[in-house]
């Protein structure tokens, strides 16, 4: 099985791109700031994905052994493009954020490069001190307070969801290196209480989080948002009401061809295609923590756990926002929201869970108790 497991998450994301274009095409002409041509966003990601198969091609032939050397490299450009977004004429302020950066060709989002550097240092870092991982100074301490430098500038731009995201992949990986499980539990409390405390003494991210205690109350300002979502899935019921004949994407919806696309999905295509893509993205989970499994050393199994990881929960908080479980958080969806910077990342850590499935060897035991652990469930 695992050796057709890379080509199961291809073909998955093959899916999932084109029903992105797909739903692209339906939604972008509704955009607002459509720049006088309907077809611009389709366009603009046509451009991101061409760029995104070439980056993608590259991490698939460079051997990711490169990326144990490099990480210092890649960790100290992410904080300085990350400083750089507050710095004027360089840094743009979008939506009350100073999260991009102009290229002169587009916009880029340096957290997305911070997803890489998190994966790789961490990868590196419970290599390098394999032994040490169960301890408290070097397989806890240590390690996520200097992922806690890239952590506090993505917070100060107020972008916790991707702070969270990051965060909680480290703490995955940590915990698959073979970190203790009693120091895992109370660190997500405090970190779920200090993102908690942070979203409640910013005003905008206040009311984000009180449309979604109280959604009914709040449903014509901070959660119209999630409510107009909603009435899309409900409007689409189980076949939709075929593509392009949408009604929420007419200006009813903002932001309907990026972090909002799960609901447009649902409202023309229905149930069977919502259901479609949650089910592609657990595919892309199974299929590449088999291929991480099956690394040739601990190093690309934490990095390719790591890529898989990112890729999977930055669905989940989407999904858990567009159908109002989790409070309003701007995310996009992988491989579908409309998104150069995200879409880039995203093909990138696909091609190093390719170069991964290449130099694997499925003779090679790992050392890591949690993952024994793993696939011990998965043989029972």
């Amino acid at each position: 099985m695992h050796r057709n497991a890379i080509y199961i998450v291809l073909l998955t994301i093959a899916g999932l791109t084109a029903l992105g274009f797909v739903m692209l095409f339906s939604t972008s002409a509704f955009a607002q700031e459509s720049h006088g041509d309907i077809y611009f966003f389709v366009k603009r990601q046509g451009f991101w994905l061409g760029v995104s198969l070439v980056v993608g091609l590259i991490a698939a032939c460079v051997d990711y052994h490169f990326w144990r050397k490099l990480w210092p490299l890649v960790f100290a450009g992410s904080l300085v493009l990350l400083i750089l977004c507050f710095v004027p004429h360089v840094g743009m302020k979008i939506n009350g954020s100073y999260r991009w950066i102009n290229l002169g060709i587009g916009t880029f989002q340096p957290s997305e490069m911070a997803k890489l550097a998190a994966i790789f240092f961490t990868a590196w870092w419970f290599e390098k001190h394999e032994k040490e991982s169960g301890e408290l100074l070097k397989g806890f301490i240590y390690p996520f307070a200097i992922i806690g430098i890239l952590l506090l500038p993505i917070a100060r731009q107020t972008d916790l969801g991707y702070t969270a995201l990051i965060g909680g992949v480290v703490l995955a990986m940590m915990f698959i290196a073979g970190m203790r499980v009693r120091w895992l539990l109370p660190l997500i409390v405090i970190g779920i209480a200090g993102i908690l405390y942070l979203a409640t003494h910013i005003d905008e991210r206040a009311s984000r989080l009180m449309a979604f205690m109280e959604p009914e109350k709040y449903q014509a300002g901070e959660g119209y948002q999630q409510q107009q979502g909603l009435i899309a899935f409900g409007s689409g019921g189980t076949d939709g009401l075929g593509l392009g004949e949408g009604r929420q994407k007419m200006l009813y919806l903002p932001y309907a061809h990026t972090d909002f696309i799960f609901p447009m999905i649902g409202e023309e295509l229905g149930l069977k295609f919502t259901l479609l893509t949650v089910f592609a993205y657990l595919l892309i989970t199974g299929c590449g923590i088999l291929v991480a499994m099956n690394a040739r050393d601990r190093f690309g199994m934490l990095v390719g756990f790591g890529c898989v990881m990112m890729i999977v929960l930055q669905a989940v908080v989407n999904i858990g926002v567009t159908t109002s479980l989790l409070p309003n958080k701007g995310m996009p969806l992988p491989f579908i929201s409309f998104g150069g910077s995200n879409l880039m990342i995203c093909y990138f850590m696909i091609g190093i869970l390719v170069n991964i499935h290449r130099h694997g060897n499925p003779l090679v035991e790992t050392v890591s108790p949690a993952l024994q652990r793993v696939r011990n469930s998965c043989r029972l």
